[in-house]
């Protein structure tokens, strides 16, 4: 059984903490907690999550500032990339992405990076906090040392919440609606860092994927993309219109209207 705690280093109160202790339903300690099989920090630094059963792990804090973020902004290809050509990124077109699976914020980073304004929705408490804090801190460090990087933070909004019950109520068409579930495959993948599997096995894979594609698919306006292992079946068993396929991945593409300046004026509200 999974034991999650909560712990305020060096902190009387956090925003986030609070918040992840009402989704949870566990209290904050001050100390480290025990017995637990992971631990959420919120220091006066960063928010981090902690594998008490391989303490050998780094903690996993996400970071848009330097590493492999930085590295991608400045030399990831521009335009060029698969992500961009699956979201319809061509010239000055840069259309509205709703991120339905945020997770770690990765891609929508990347498309931020290429010009989309993108509204990313998490519904994992932990992955939320995570995400969060990440993108908190990355918008300060601009503010005050990279000014190229803060039009780029301003592009990513993110949201609490199950984006198959957002999208159930939204009146709102997307322009392209973005969906990366997680699933068992990753977790086996060489590819994937120690630190990582850990937050894999954390957060589990999405049961509802069909459903989260049904919805997702009824709100798109010009494209739905889903993010998939190269080798897997198409999510919901359903066939895209169109596919890009890399060496680890591939863009389904379930394309309804031409990704036009008319076609996005028709989803401004």
């Amino acid at each position: 059984m999974i034991k999650i705690g909560l712990w305020l280093n060096q902190l009387p109160q956090h925003e986030l903490a609070d918040y992840a202790s009402e989704q949870l339903g566990i209290a904050p300690v001050t100390d480290f907690p025990q017995d637990c099989t992971y631990v959420v920090e919120f220091n006066p630094q960063a928010v981090q999550l902690h594998d008490c059963a391989h303490s050998h792990y780094k903690p996993l804090k996400l970071d848009f500032t330097e590493g492999g973020a930085a590295h991608r902004r400045k030399f990831g290809g521009g335009a060029g990339q698969m992500i961009a050509k699956a979201v319809g990124i061509n010239g000055k077109l840069a259309p509205q992405v709703f991120d339905a699976t945020a997770g770690l914020g990765g891609d929508a980073f990347v498309l931020a990076c290429l010009g989309c304004k993108v509204t990313l929705m998490e519904r994992s408490p932990i992955a939320y906090v995570l995400l969060a804090d990440a993108l908190q801190r990355a918008r300060q460090f601009a503010k005050q040392h990279d000014h190229d990087l803060l039009p780029i933070m301003e592009r990513l909004v993110l949201i609490p919440g199950n984006s198959i019950d957002y999208l159930t109520g939204c009146t709102q068409r997307y322009p392209v609606i973005y969906l990366d579930p997680m699933f068992p495959e990753r977790q086996k993948s060489a590819a994937v860092k120690k630190e990582m599997q850990f937050f894999h096995a954390l957060i589990g894979k999405d049961e509802d994927s069909t459903e989260l594609f049904t919805r997702a698919l009824a709100k798109t306006h010009c494209r739905l993309v889903v993010k998939r292992p190269r080798l897997a079946p198409p999510l919901a068993q359903n066939k895209a219109n169109l596919i890009l396929e890399g060496k680890s991945c591939r863009f389904d593409i379930y394309t309804q209207r031409k990704i036009t300046a008319e076609t996005l004026a028709e989803c401004e509200p």
